[in-house]
């Protein structure tokens, strides 16, 4: 059960007015079944996907599901099991709209949808743990991987390349292509990332998990999880037990808030892993403790708890550096919280933290950061933690507006790896233009193109191109209540963060990019997605 998520998931339906309304009207839904049918005529190309394969090989001919396909799923090295849940996963999104039996398998034969695993293939070891190689041809789709990561991401690619009613949850008429060809296919970074913001207004475990799978659909492999703010406190810790129950009873604007309990996290943690992405937990300090300083007096400076906080403002809050019980409040927390995370990273926000001494926060972040490591996990943290001492095999995450801070390419050089995560690039929470009803705009307005024209590669400047680790799209959510808001500011951005996550450098161009992502419009119909309709990317009239 989720503590407190009534609100946050009752309100998760819209006005079918508003711009953000999470399922087209019947008339809307009418035009693009029709349109999903006249385009189901040809097959997609193997080059129309996003994100943009690295090596793409057209050739004549095309599969065609037909109802007696089989999904044939092997594995070598025991990774039979792995093949098999990924075989599962795809029979499952296929079946209710073509309306086929599509059997999992494990017997052989060279026809049919077929699911290789081979680790230690020669053929395969280039394509490393994420890679994939999808082959076409008038008799199979096989669809080869060295890890189930790779196998996973190659079935969103076959996914892309079926009619965008595939999608759908009624049967559909077809007929279902695949064009002719292979697909060899590598990502470009290791990190691939999209935050939730869960304190600012609570989300439960469902609107998680529906998120989780929007971001599976693009290849992204990590799902970062902002669990405490000046707001709210989202996840329960036994040993400090009213950081959950009095510190997550609120949200901006005064609601119920809510939390989860360890449970519900291990079930975020469960599905999110079932779709290939890492959890990784953030808690944020010194600053941004609101909603934990409320909840224990002791650790303020003055003994003396504040007032649960619901508005929006920044840079008030701190934890009481000097005081040795923040410490044990820090050990307790991160001790409890890395013993719920399989995954090898912990967030511990160091942002904004305005109310601490320069001196206090280098001594905090002295402390907290071997704390991290001593529960056996990495230290991620915004990049004001290059400011300080960043710990080795600390991981920095910038969210600046322009690449400048000299000491995040001083820190790069010097071996702390980078997230890239510029504002007015890739936070989907700022507004589009000015008459965006959801949404801010400190960092100006995000368009379409100004989120997917940049380089992460070259972004820093000074800082060298292979301490980039990856990129990430933060959302954030004063503003935003229910899922259709979430959706309406993802999409259509998100993709294109992932693909310059995923695709090589060289195939970045915004021109041939938005008539990509356009063809995703229907799918995105067909999946009840309510995305913004940008005017800068030429979506089908039809």
């Amino acid at each position: 059960m989720v503590a407190g998520a009534g609100t946050a998931a009752s309100s998760a339906s819209a006005s079918p007015a508003s711009p953000w309304s999470s399922r087209p009207s019947s008339a809307s839904a009418e035009d693009a079944a029709s349109a999903e049918d006249a385009a189901a005529a040809a097959p997609t190309p193997l080059d129309r996907v996003v994100p943009a394969p690295a090596s793409v090989r057209p050739a004549a001919g095309s599969y065609a599901i037909r109802p007696d396909t089989r999904v044939r799923v092997s594995g070598s090295d025991g990774s039979a099991r792995s093949a098999r849940r990924v075989g599962d996963y795809l029979a499952k999104v296929l079946r209710p709209s073509t309306g086929f039996s599509l059997p999992v398998t494990t017997r052989s034969g060279d026809d049919g949808i077929r699911l290789r695993l081979t680790p230690k293939a020669a053929g395969v070891r280039t394509l490393g743990e994420e890679g994939y190689r999808l082959q076409v041809t008038g008799r199979a789709i096989t669809l080869t991987a060295r890890g189930a990561a790779g196998l996973f991401h190659g079935v969103q690619t076959l996914r892309q390349l079926l009619p965008a009613s595939i999608e759908r949850t009624s049967r559909q008429p077809g007929p279902w292509r695949v064009s002719g060809g292979t697909i060899t296919d590598v990502p470009r970074y290791a990190w691939r990332s999209a935050m939730l913001d869960v304190s600012r207004h609570f989300f439960g475990v469902d609107q998680v998990k529906r998120y989780i799978d929007q971001l599976a659909l693009y290849k992204i492999n990590k799902l970062h999880l902002h669990l405490s703010d000046d707001q709210g406190w989202r996840i329960a810790i036994d040993s400090w037990p009213n950081l959950a129950r009095h510190g997550g009873s609120t949200q901006v604007g005064g609601g119920p808030g809510g939390y989860y309990t360890k449970d519900d996290y291990r079930e975020i943690v469960r599905y999110a892993a079932s779709r290939e992405l890492t959890v990784v937990p953030e808690i944020d300090m010194p600053g941004h403790t609101n909603a934990a300083l409320a909840s224990y007096a002791e650790l303020n400076c003055d003994g003396v708890a504040p007032p649960l906080y619901t508005g929006t403002e920044v840079g008030f809050s701190s934890l009481c550096v000097p005081k040795e019980v923040t410490y044990d409040f820090v050990d307790d927390v991160i001790r409890e919280l890395a013993a719920l995370t399989p995954g090898p990273y912990l967030h511990i926000g160091g942002d904004e933290a305005h109310s601490t001494s320069h001196e206090d926060y280098v001594a905090f972040l002295d402390r907290v950061q071997p704390v991290v490591a001593k529960y056996g996990k990495t230290v991620v943290g915004w990049h004001q933690l290059t400011g300080a001492h960043p710990a080795k095999g600390a991981i920095a995450q910038y969210w600046g507006t322009d690449g400048s801070e000299k000491e995040v390419a001083d820190a790069a050089k010097a071996g702390t790896r980078l997230i890239l995560s510029p504002a007015n690039r890739a936070y989907l929470d700022m507004k589009y233009n000015a008459d965006t009803p959801l949404g801010q705009s400190w960092a100006g307005y995000v368009e379409a193109k100004q989120s997917y024209d940049w380089d992460p590669g070259t972004y820093i400047k000074d800082a060298p191109a292979s301490s980039v680790l990856g990129v990430e799209a933060p959302l954030w959510t004063e503003t935003l209540q229910t899922s259709p808001q979430i959706e309406y500011m993802a999409f259509p951005r998100l993709p294109g963060i992932a693909e310059l996550g995923w695709s090589p450098a060289s195939a970045h161009n915004w021109d041939e990019y938005k008539v990509r992502v356009a063809a995703q419009g229907s799918r995105w119909d067909a999946m009840g997605i309510a995305y913004y309709h940008s005017p800068q990317i030429p979506w089908p009239t039809s």
